[in-house]
């Protein structure tokens, strides 16, 4: 368990735009597989199976471009703990030399399966997802 996960994504035809790179919604789709995998990975299976997760806001820097068949690497990382129902990720991309392409902060929710609706962060739930001595 830790507040961090990376995976590494291959930049394929299908990701590139008009301008020869990836396109700008194909980072954001990696950021959500990213949050997805990272939840999958360390949260416990009662809670993946009873809670979801929404965004709410990315704020996004594009600091360079990665072309067909690039290889990048993605991490997220929580900081702080939850706010309500809100928890914050940092996402940075990097090409195979450790350049930034991309840093992202996002805000996601947590909804309740069961009802549909937004819910308060039990500890229990963040707790493998603190930063250390958090």
């Amino acid at each position: 368990m830790s507040n961090t996960f990376s995976r590494s994504f291959t930049a394929l035809p299908e990701h590139i735009d008009a301008n020869a790179h990836v396109n700008n919604a194909v980072w954001v789709r990696w950021m959500e597989e990213l949050a997805a995998c990272h939840w999958q990975q360390d949260a416990a299976p009662e809670h993946v199976e009873a809670y979801s997760w929404v965004v709410l806001r990315h704020e996004i820097d594009f600091r360079g471009n990665a072309r067909e068949g690039a290889k990048v690497t993605g991490t997220t990382e929580i900081l702080e703990g939850p706010r309500g129902a809100r928890f914050e990720r940092h996402f940075t991309f990097t090409d195979g030399d450790g350049r930034e392409l991309v840093r992202a902060k996002t805000s996601w929710a947590m909804i309740d399966l069961a009802s549909g609706r937004p819910a308060r962060v039990p500890a229990e739930v963040a707790a493998p997802f603190m930063p250390p001595g958090a």
